[in-house]
């Protein structure tokens, strides 16, 4: 019977083994296409750059130009700060060639483009290539690799007499981004993008949270006062992050957009400076001339109290801040409902 148990393990054991391998192959071949057309696509346009006689005012007409077209073809992922990041991408390996006919050590490296993304905003070129160097050998995370970057190991590994103490310290650190990182196929926007997928956020909500949100969404349009809805779980993506919207409308009455972040325990500093960037973010890509500057709520709860926090708003008039306060849900509607949906939940989940 134990012999039996024993082969039923080892089969399944193997089994995954193969599924796990498969999805490793897959992943890799996504990047590397990803990589290769990127690198491309940044070399193409520096080329085209080089033809232009004012050079600084054309380059930047392609990028918008080519940021628009891109977009409507194959979707998001082809903001102008991606194609400067091609571009750049180009410009920081250009002494390495995609074409696999070429000698291996010309080639570029089997990294993801998460990494070259970051790798390309480390200016000392000597830690640039190290950092790379050493990404691939110890096949660091992407996570691993930011942490390692930002905390200059590097460079503390250089005035270090005693270097073991250093390099412990590093692994004892990132251990749960490398432990992470069976999950960055599904945590990687950019591939999602590349592939023309819907981003999936899934990963980023707790069951509560996500099932509050998805009562709140449908709350707050019954309450009407001009709200349209327009996004959940809104992607934005900088140069060295992504970022995730838990709901965001439109009033029309207010003529501005209304963020709307949620958080199922106390809210920290942390959280209330997220959702100031998360309004002057909003502010900076989407607000069209005539809208009235954003407006961030967080929601926290802690035990069976729950707070709303409105963001402070900048450059609005009095006359404004007084009538938002009559349009907007307020802070008891919004406990109430957020209590509500928690019991209801509770009943759902057994609690």
């Amino acid at each position: 019977m134990k012999k039996s148990v024993a082969i039923q393990k080892n089969y399944i054991a193997e089994i995954k083994q193969i599924l796990t391998n498969a999805r490793n192959k897959a992943y890799s071949a996504v990047n590397s296409a990803m990589v290769e057309a990127y690198w491309l696509t940044g070399k193409r346009i520096v080329e085209e750059e080089q033809k232009g006689k004012k050079r600084a005012d054309y380059g930047e007409k392609i990028l918008q130009v080519l940021s628009v077209e891109l977009t409507k073809e194959f979707g998001s992922g082809f903001s102008e700060t991606n194609i400067r990041n091609f571009r750049l991408f180009y410009l920081t390996f250009q002494e390495f060639s995609i074409q696999q006919a070429v000698p291996a050590e010309l080639r570029i490296p089997p990294l993801s483009w998460s990494h070259y993304e970051r790798l390309i905003r480390v200016y000392n070129k000597k830690a640039r290539y190290w950092y790379m160097s050493e990404a691939i050998a110890q096949a660091w995370s992407y996570r691993t690799l930011d942490r390692n970057i930002s905390t200059q190991y590097y460079e503390r590994l250089l005035m270090s007499q005693v270097k073991t103490p250093v390099i412990k310290e590093m692994c004892f650190k990132t251990k749960e981004f490398q432990d992470d990182k069976k999950l960055e196929f599904i945590k990687n926007p950019s591939v999602l993008e590349f592939l023309g997928l819907p981003a999936n956020t899934g990963y980023s909500e707790s069951k509560l949270e996500k099932a509050i949100i998805d009562n709140l969404q449908q709350f707050i349009l019954e309450l009407g006062k001009g709200f349209a809805f327009v996004a959940r779980q809104k992607h934005i993506k900088t140069e060295s992050e992504d970022f995730y919207i838990d709901l965001v409308f439109y009033n029309y009455i207010l003529k501005c957009f209304i963020i709307f972040e949620l958080k199922t325990g106390k809210a920290t500093h942390k959280d209330i400076g997220q959702l100031d960037m998360y309004v002057r973010m909003y502010d900076d890509l989407f607000r069209q001339k005539g809208d009235n500057s954003t407006i961030g709520i967080l929601l926290c709860s802690e035990t069976d109290k729950v707070i709303a926090r409105y963001s402070v708003l900048h450059k609005n008039k009095q006359v404004f801040l007084s009538k938002y306060k009559t349009i907007l849900p307020s802070e008891k509607e919004l406990s109430d409902e957020i209590e509500r949906q928690k019991a209801i939940l509770r009943l759902q989940f057994g609690k």
